[in-house]
This record gives C-alpha cells, structure tokens and sequence, in this order.
C-alpha cells in the first residue's frame, strides 16, 4: 500500500510519520535519523535506505511551495525497498524536506487553482532558502538548514545528489551540474507519455547549454550571467558542494499545472521586442504592488516576519530584471524561451503581492480587498494566457521519480566507466563495525 496522501501534497509531519513507518516495517533496511534543527527548532530527518558504499543523496522540499518533491521522495523510498537492483550496490538517502519552516508557511496541500494557490503561497527570501543562501551570504551566516545539508553531503560523499523542484505553471526541466551522458531520452520519452510538455527554454536556465531538449547543463565559473542583476548564482550553491567528493547535482523540475505554450522551440519573430515588452509589464506590475505597501507600511508599524521580508525581497528583484530584459541581449531567441520569461515576468510580482496580502489578512488592514483582487485577476489572467492544466499529482510524482531513477543509473555508469566511484566513509565504517 502506498505511503502517499490522495489527491494532496503531504505535510512535513505526515513525510516523517510515512518515513518511520517504513523504518519500523524494514529496520535492517531503512534508517531514520535527525540530521539538525531549523531556525525556528524543527527537526531536519533524513531517510536511509541500503547499506551499499556508493550513494545517492535526495533532498525534497528546498522551496516550500513546489510540494511535488515529498510526494515523490516518499514514492521513491518505497520503489527502493521494493526493487532490491535499485539497491544492490547503492545506498539511497532521502532528506524529508530541507526548509521545515518555509513549509509550515506554504498552506496550499490541495490548490484547485492557480489563485487558490496564492492564497496560501509562501516562499522565503533568498537568503533564507538553504540551497541558495550560500550564494548571497557569507559562510559564517549560514542559516542551520544549509550547514545540516552540507554536513549530509560531507558524510555522504553521494556520486549524485537529486533536489526535487517544480513550477507552479509551465514544463518539467532537468538542470545539471555536470552533465550526464543518456539522460534526456528517458526524461524526454517519460514527459510524453504522462503528457507533460517539456520547458525547452526555461529561463532559469537562461544562457545554459543543452544536452537535450530540457536538460541543461550549469555553464562553468566565469561564464557571463543571462541576468547580471540577479543576486544568487547557482555555482555557490549547495548544488556544487557535491563537487567536492567528485559528484554532481541535477534539479528535477516539474510542473502542477502544464502548458504546451513552453516547449515550442520555433524561433521567435522579435524576441528583443518581446522582452522588452515583458520588461515594461513586469515594472508596471512591480510598482503596482510597492504602491500598495508603500500605502499599507505605516499601519504595518512593528510587523515583520518571513512573508513580509520575502514580499519585499521579491519587489527588490523586479528593477534590475527589467532592466537585463531591456538592454541584455536574449539568451535564446525560440517561442519556448520568450513563454517562459512571459511565465517569470507573471510570477515575481503576484508572488510578492500574494504574500503581501497574507500579512495585511493577519493584520486586517484595510488595503487587504484591493490586493486581492489583484492576485485573483492575475492569477486567472496568468492561467489562461498559458491555457493552464493541472497534472495530476500521480503524473507528476511519476515523472520526476522516473527521472531521479534515470539519473542515478546513467550517473553511476559514467562514473563507473571512468573508475571514479569511491567509497564513503559511513559505509567504511559500518563494515568495520
């Protein structure tokens, strides 16, 4: 019987009661441990699954509200206990969820739509989320959740290490850092079966090389930024620390609602024009919202907390993306990647006016109706510009499970071709204990 809540995405309790009863049902199999705390004291739990010297690190829910990644960390653990070749001489270790805290702040297990979803939308500041903060702060302001990550990884040494993302509207997308020779066949073949477009131009990969369609590979320190405005850089994140032991990480994108607007890879008429056209909505959208905390910020006198810091911290991105759009070449020049920035221009601001509104609701302050208006027309306006369909929740953990188990396999064959498979030192040391 399936671990997996129905037709919802589980809560952080209900991924480790899940895990312990699958510890409890193989104890010579699977381990469940705490690995640390989060800022606010919630413990961080990592299950593990086999005993073998080589392993596999999967890290779910490193962005609170892309849910997608418990759901298919619990489906995996169970396909790893079933199918014993998945385990044969590999070890799997699944970090239950990496932000405890932004996930009790996500309050959307069950969205029937894209507004539905706002209202209960949180995401943290970039310089609390625990794979990007290392890429905005110095090491010593790390926050817990990204020092227990790293420490995982120093006592793992995994040969891959999986972090399961997702969008809330668009196409699935793998992201590496270091490529892996195979793996857009499987994922390209398992997205069309299960009807899930691929995003053949997604702008977080912006500027990235492709080893298929949708698989993209980090370009290597030193490449020219798509968006020199943006503060983060995905090659200081937790994504390379694997790097250090001679692994590599792949973020597996999918999406809860698909739209087949994201994978045309046909190439745009004016794509400079368009994206300077996005650059002036996504301003205007952008000053629409700061005039409404700019309106509300007196009333809002001593509150402070994660959704108004991260309303704020949003807002502060939208200037200087506006203006990469306007006088930065395009990165791609194709209908997917001008969908996709479209997607990314919606996204920003109804993110920080979505968040903004939770604080004036909790604080009943009067401007609340207004903001949310202006969530609901553009969430609705965001949905049916992209003629958004909401994958089912089996597809999409179906699809991303298909991929982290294509990656682990490809993965281990090149490295096994090379010679380069070591051994960790957890493993050393249970086989002389």
């Amino acid at each position: 019987m399936s671990l997996l809540p129905e037709l919802r995405y589980p809560s952080v309790a209900e991924l480790v009661s899940s895990a312990r009863a699958l510890a409890a049902h193989r104890p010579a199999l699977c381990t469940l441990r705490q690995v640390g705390v989060s800022r606010a004291g919630r413990p961080l739990h990592l299950l593990s699954v086999g005993h073998a010297r080589r392993a596999v690190l999967v890290v779910a829910g490193a962005h609170a509200n892309e849910p997608t990644g418990g759901s298919t960390l619990l489906a995996l653990a169970e396909r790893v206990v079933r199918e014993r070749e998945l385990r044969s001489d590999t070890s799997w270790h699944f970090l239950l969820c990496a932000d405890p805290d932004g996930a009790s702040l996500h309050v959307t297990p069950a969205p029937r739509s894209l507004f539905d979803y706002h209202l209960g939308f949180f995401r943290p500041a970039g310089p609390e989320q625990p794979e990007w903060s290392p890429s905005v702060l110095p090491p010593d302001r790390l926050p817990p959740e990204t020092r227990a990550l790293t420490r995982v990884i120093d006592e793992l040494r995994p040969y891959l290490q999986v972090t399961l993302h997702g969008t809330d509207l668009g196409g699935s997308w793998v992201q590496l850092t270091k490529d892996i020779p195979g793996l857009a066949e499987p994922f390209a073949k398992s997205a069309a079966e299960l009807h899930i477009p691929v995003e053949t131009g997604a702008s977080d990969a912006a500027g990235w090389p492709a080893s298929g369609p949708g698989v993209h590979v980090m370009p290597a320190p030193g490449s020219d930024a798509a968006y020199p405005s943006m503060p983060d850089d995905a090659r200081h994140s937790t994504w390379y620390h694997a790097h250090r032991y001679g692994g590599l990480t792949a973020v597996v994108e999918v999406p809860m609602w698909a739209s087949d607007l994201v994978d045309d890879p046909a190439p745009h008429p004016a794509p400079a024009a368009a994206l300077r056209r996005l650059a002036r909505r996504l301003a205007r959208d952008g000053r629409e919202v700061e005039r409404v905390l700019a309106e509300a910020l007196p009333r809002l006198q001593g509150v402070d907390g994660p959704l108004l810091r991260a309303a704020r911290w949003a807002l502060e991105l939208v200037p200087g993306l506006a203006a990469d759009w306007t006088h930065t070449s395009p990165a791609d020049t194709t209908m997917a990647y001008v969908g996709s920035v479209d997607a990314f221009g919606r996204r920003l601001p109804l993110r920080a006016a979505a968040m903004l509104l939770r604080v004036l609701r909790e604080t009943d302050d009067r401007a609340a109706p207004l903001l949310e208006h202006l969530v609901a027309s553009w969430s609705d306006a965001f949905a049916e510009r992209f003629r958004a369909r909401w994958v089912p929740l089996e597809h999409q953990v179906e699809h991303q499970s298909r991929t982290v188990v294509a990656a682990a396999l490809y993965a281990r064959g090149q490295r096994e071709q090379a010679g380069e498979i070591g051994e960790a030192p957890h493993a050393r040391a249970r086989r002389s204990a």
